[in-house]
């Protein structure tokens, strides 16, 4: 999953849908403003009309509405109407939709140049070598993806959203695979954190991506094999752009759900979703330290989410989601310090994990994924914990290996497809502002172990650099779960393909490959420099634990394993 400053290559989320509604009673004379435009959220049980008709009381107008979640987007000039709306007995409150947050920095977090000792050993370790910079994807080899394509590489019918910043289409190993029929961008630039506009419209062409992250997701779950570049899990699968996320790496609570409600629409097979919804880091339904008014933009946003999540299943959609990066157990959360992350300063905010949620991993039918490493062990950052580890993938762990020549280098973390266009916006270092990729597309010497470009001889050619997260992780298994559905799914009615996602899940958890937790029990991280604020405990059996859930991810086994129904974990 990710955090919103993509720390350690994972996305950050900030929902700049911030709800101003107090709950307080506010007079009807309240002046007027300029028009303004607000998500409402209705109460359970109300029908569309009838919170339509609380909408127009309160003095607003739908302009577009999402039925099947009971949200609205609403403009109204009246400058107490996010109060009246939560004051209204049907309604659970109104976000505005305003950018108050400032554009994030990429976090490349200990990405620096390489020893070249320890360059050459990370180009050493064997490696899948199917496409030429195979050798140095070692999770396609952890999780036997590189055997598994010899049985099912992917059936062109199956259909993987990556909900993301969006998907560089032009990359040479996505263009084969990329369904611009499906695919669609929810979420329009906000000047105030995306920058200048490149269009007039505000809304991206689809197959762009202005952020890169979800260039990276896509090429894990589905990059072609095709003697080129690098190949993902599910190499002919194909990849939907579901662009929820701005192109600063904010994920608002509107792209977000309308994502959700056109992959169900829509017959997608599965969704990837490496994001939390901000700018709380967990969702409380009456946290003490909130106000009123952010208590009522977390009901709304607890609301809305879970009922898309259920909708996008029960249409058939298997749903994957990043645990995060915050190196906590889920099922037991610290003290929340990093919320609201945009807009007001954040505030201690104890958490209980009974009215608390971490969205969308923490949601209905989520298949939580945390973070490994090369060695098989947990990632320092990923989270973990019995309540929500589903399976383990790879992640990168840049300080795996202690104690050998890979240790804190490039190579222990995730290789895959980025655009061209943010490598060359993308400084160096924070203290090294000239650009990765220059204006003729060469890479800058002091990265060449962190960015790497293939090309065609017409000329064409495709970028690629290394990121780790849960983010990362967590395309890993929904490339499992697409290959899982290209291997045992059903034609359905009207010609339709796929797969029942209780079932999907159900094999992916059977085929994943045990792990046991390590020994000590409490996993420290003192030789990789970590104090004791990483210190993790993992509890349970071989069978599931809070680190490793049933098991890493095994698309060998997950193709070749024959399907069992009604059999359990």
């Amino acid at each position: 999953m990710v955090s919103k400053r993509f720390t350690a290559g994972a996305v950050a989320t900030a929902a700049v849908l911030a709800l101003t509604a107090s709950g307080m009673a506010v007079p009807a004379s309240a002046a007027s403003t300029s028009s303004r435009t607000f998500t409402v959220v209705a109460e359970d049980g109300v029908a569309a009309d009838t919170a339509v008709a609380a909408i127009r009381a309160a003095g607003g107008t739908v302009v577009s509405r999402s039925d099947e979640v009971g949200m609205f987007q609403v403009t109204s000039d009246r400058a107490d109407f996010a109060a009246r709306a939560t004051a209204a007995p049907t309604l659970i409150g109104a976000a505005e939709q305003k950018a108050i947050g400032r554009k994030p920095k990429l976090d490349r977090v200990e990405q620096k140049q390489v020893p070249p000792a320890a360059a050459a050993a990370v180009a050493a370790r064997k490696g899948a070598k199917l496409d030429p910079l195979d050798e140095k994807l070692w999770g396609l080899e952890m999780i036997r993806a590189d055997e598994a394509r010899k049985v099912e590489p992917g059936d062109r019918r199956v259909t993987v959203g990556v909900l993301d910043t969006g998907v560089d289409a032009s990359n040479p190993d996505i263009a084969p695979n990329f369904n611009w029929a499906l695919s669609r961008n929810f979420a329009p630039d906000l000047t105030d954190v995306d920058g200048p506009c490149e269009v007039p419209s505000c809304l991206d062409a689809v197959g762009t991506d202005d952020g890169g992250h979800g260039t990276h997701v896509a090429g894990t779950i589905g990059a072609a094999a095709n003697g080129f570049g690098l190949s993902g899990v599910a190499p002919k699968v194909s990849l939907v752009e579901l662009k929820g996320g701005q192109d600063s790496g904010y994920f608002f609570l509107n792209p977000v759900v309308n994502a959700l409600i056109y992959a169900g629409r829509s017959g997608i097979d599965v969704v990837n979703m490496s994001f939390y919804v901000d700018p709380w880091l967990y969702n409380c339904t009456a946290n003490p330290a909130d106000s009123p008014a952010s208590q009522a933009e977390q009901r709304a946003i607890i609301k809305a989410m879970k009922r898309a999540l259920t909708f996008a299943h029960n249409k058939g959609v298997t749903l994957v989601g990043a645990l995060g990066n915050n190196n906590e157990d889920l099922g037991a959360p610290r003290t929340d310090i990093s919320s609201p992350d945009y807009g007001a300063a954040p505030y201690d905010r104890p958490i209980d994990n009974n009215s608390c949620w971490d969205l969308p991993a923490e949601g209905p039918h989520v298949i939580g994924v945390s973070a490994v490493g090369p060695s098989g062990k947990k990632a320092d950052y990923s989270n973990y914990g019995t309540e929500q580890t589903s399976v383990a993938a790879p992640g990168g762990f840049a300080r795996d290996g202690f104690g050998t020549p890979t240790y804190n280098s490039p190579g222990n973390r995730i290789l895959s497809t980025y655009p061209l266009k943010v490598l060359q916006e993308e400084p160096i270092s924070p203290t090294i502002p000239d650009p990765r990729v220059d204006a003729n597309g060469n890479i800058d010497p002091r990265v060449a172990t962190l960015v790497f470009k293939q090309c065609k001889a017409n000329g064409e050619c495709g970028y690629y650099t290394y990121l780790q997260g849960t983010s990362m992780a967590s395309p890993h298994a929904a490339g499992v779960a697409a290959l899982i559905v290209s291997r045992y799914g059903k034609s359905e009615g009207r010609g339709g393909f796929g797969m029942s996602p209780d079932l999907v899940e159900q094999h992916l958890y059977r085929t994943a490959a045990e792990h046991a937790c390590p020994e000590p029990r409490l996993q420290q991280y003192r030789n990789e420099g970590r104090d004791e604020t990483y210190d993790a405990y993992c509890a349970g059996g071989v069978n599931f634990n809070g680190f490793y859930g049933y098991g890493i991810v095994d698309a060998y086994a997950a193709v070749k394993t024959p399907l069992k129904p009604n059999a359990r974990p």
